[in-house]
């Protein structure tokens, strides 16, 4: 089945760009390349229509364009200079609306399956994983479009300012930027641990780390309600 495929698919490059940050510097754009993949990938496997169709084609094909419309928001962002700071703003509406999307079809999905399988359980941590990665995306376009957004406190109580290049560096392609802090701060919102070692600063940098929180309790309970369903359901067979 396409859908299994794309659980299977979708797991492997959210793992493939968490491993990507723990690579040298130089190699940042590893991770924005499996960035990049996601909406093709999800487009692929989540794009075909799910059930009855109440309203014919036209969410399916929605679905589809809006995925399209991410990926290339996403290019034109990686590719611009730091200084365009407006070219991240699109990103920001269309992944947040595509990955909500894409994660209600693929809980839909969830739901459908008659058992819980290994399938079943790999498209469940894909999705929890994509949930955190495009937070971490979305913070970081965030801090490029308002630099400063967030903060990072060291060992000496002082604040850094993470991912605001210096004056020589303005000049640079996006891809070049570290993005990995953020990406971890946005884990720590997703499962509402609360380090306190980034601290957003500016309210839109702090409702997005209060909807990252709310977001990630909620797809939790979720699939986890999903997953018993579908457990029980199958144990009674």
């Amino acid at each position: 089945m396409r859908r299994h495929r794309c659980y299977a698919q979708l797991l492997a490059i959210c793992l493939v760009v968490m491993v990507t940050f723990t690579l040298p510097k130089g190699m940042n754009w590893l991770g924005l390349v499996g960035y990049n993949l996601l909406p093709l990938v999800i487009i692929r496997g989540l794009g075909e229509p799910f059930g009855r169709r109440p309203f014919g084609r036209v969410p399916h094909r929605l679905f589809r364009l809006l995925g399209i419309a991410a990926f290339l928001s996403s290019l034109v962002w990686t590719l611009t200079p730091v200084y365009m700071r407006g070219t991240g703003v699109p990103m920001l509406v269309l992944w947040g609306g595509f990955v909500g999307w894409s994660s209600l079809r693929l809980i839909r999905g969830l739901a459908q399956e008659p058992e819980v399988s290994e399938k079943v359980l790999m498209g469940a941590l894909a999705g929890y994983l994509l949930v955190g990665l495009t937070a971490g995306l979305l913070f970081s376009a965030l801090e490029t479009v308002v630099p400063g957004s967030f903060t990072s406190t060291n060992g000496s109580g002082g604040a850094v300012i993470i991912l605001t290049p210096g004056a020589e560096d303005v000049f640079s392609s996006v891809w070049k930027i570290n993005f990995m802090r953020l990406n971890y701060f946005a884990f720590v919102c997703l499962t509402t641990v609360g380090f306190g070692d980034i601290v957003p600063l500016t309210p839109q940098a702090q409702m997005f780390s209060v909807a990252v929180s709310l977001i990630g309790t909620t797809y939790l309970a979720l699939v986890m309600g999903v997953l018993i369903s579908r457990y029980r359901g199958s144990s009674g067979n």
